[in-house]
């Protein structure tokens, strides 16, 4: 299989059996050069399966690949040479300082020794450690741990790297900052394959893919999968004691989903002036006051939840067949 010289990453058919168990199946996609391209789904959906073929850890078991020009199946090692690799443990070192991790990542890589400096004080520039270079490493912050385990990722200058849920469990603020890094890689033609489970996050991606049960059940831009997925509408109301409006509504035929969202609840309903309407009458007659309630753009969290529904209908539905 030839790469695309506009991907940076191109796989067809790709799938990964354990066993009798798929846990991937049939997966096409193409990821451009400098995309930042998020990989969604909940746990156990093959997310990381998928990353550690890519990445030439683990060997597809259908399908084929490619990524920043090497094959999945017969150039695993070169793969690894070419990427960045970071998890959500970071990878670092704790009893380490900042400086000795970067000095033992400039090895890893085999970085020429004329490099490694310029490279250690990137690095530390970009993590914001200067001044804290020779800290321990297990006594930073879990921002700083992150845009260090970053920059000790991607000190070799790889033209892919893949992040897999990078931001977890690091404070807001630092999510934005990391997700700032983000933004000047991929302005530098850098690809960034990331996995978040924070929905916000999607929204920062150029385009998405959700994956569920092993299959690639959409992708595109946020926008579009907002625009074009969701049959249904969504309703934002903000309303007296909205735990226990949740239970009355969703006892509501027209309602196909509600969940607590902020201080509020998004209500998924076939139809935005009819479902309003039944709505508006059950929580009156239960004596539950609303403040507000308007049709508002569906979030990403809306659509994934709506795809995955769908989804399991359909499954439901051909298990029923075949019995």
């Amino acid at each position: 299989m030839s790469a695309q010289t506009e991907n940076a990453v191109v796989v067809r058919g790709l799938g990964r059996r354990f066993g009798d168990f798929r846990a991937v199946k049939d997966v096409t996609f193409g990821v451009a050069k400098g995309e930042i391209f998020g990989f969604l789904g909940p746990n156990g959906a093959g997310k990381s399966t998928t990353i550690r073929m890519l990445c030439g850890i683990l060997a597809p078991t259908e399908g084929e690949g490619v990524v920043a020009g090497f094959d999945v199946r017969t150039q695993a090692e070169k793969i690894k040479d070419h990427i960045g690799y970071m998890s959500q443990k970071f990878s670092l070192y704790e009893d380490l300082t900042v400086e000795e991790n970067i000095d033992f990542y400039s090895g890893i890589y085999r970085i020429p020794a004329e490099k490694k400096q310029e490279r250690k004080e990137w690095a530390l520039q970009m993590a914001g450690l200067v001044e804290h270079r020779h800290m321990r490493a297990g006594l930073l912050s879990g921002g700083w741990k992150q845009r260090l385990s970053l920059g000790c990722a991607i000190l070799h200058e790889p033209p892919v790297i893949f992040l897999d849920e990078p931001t977890s469990g690091v404070d807001p603020i630092s999510r934005r900052q990391f997700w700032d890094l983000i933004y000047e890689l991929s302005g530098k033609g850098v690809t960034v394959f990331v996995t978040t489970h924070y929905m916000d996050e999607a929204e920062y991606c150029d385009r998405i893919a959700l994956i569920y049960r092993g299959e690639l059940i959409a992708m595109g831009t946020p926008e579009s999968l907002k625009r074009d997925t969701m049959r249904e509408d969504v309703l934002e109301i903000h309303c007296d004691r909205p735990s226990d409006a949740m239970e009355l509504i969703e006892r509501l035929d027209s309602v196909k989903e509600v969940a607590l969202f902020g201080k509020g609840l998004h209500v998924i309903v076939a139809g935005a002036d009819e479902g309003a309407r039944e709505i508006r009458n059950l929580l009156s007659e239960a004596g539950l006051g609303i403040a507000r309630m308007e049709a508002i753009t569906p979030s990403m969290e809306d659509v994934f939840v709506s795809l995955i529904e769908a989804r399991d209908k359909l499954e439901d539905a051909q298990k029923e067949v075949a019995a």
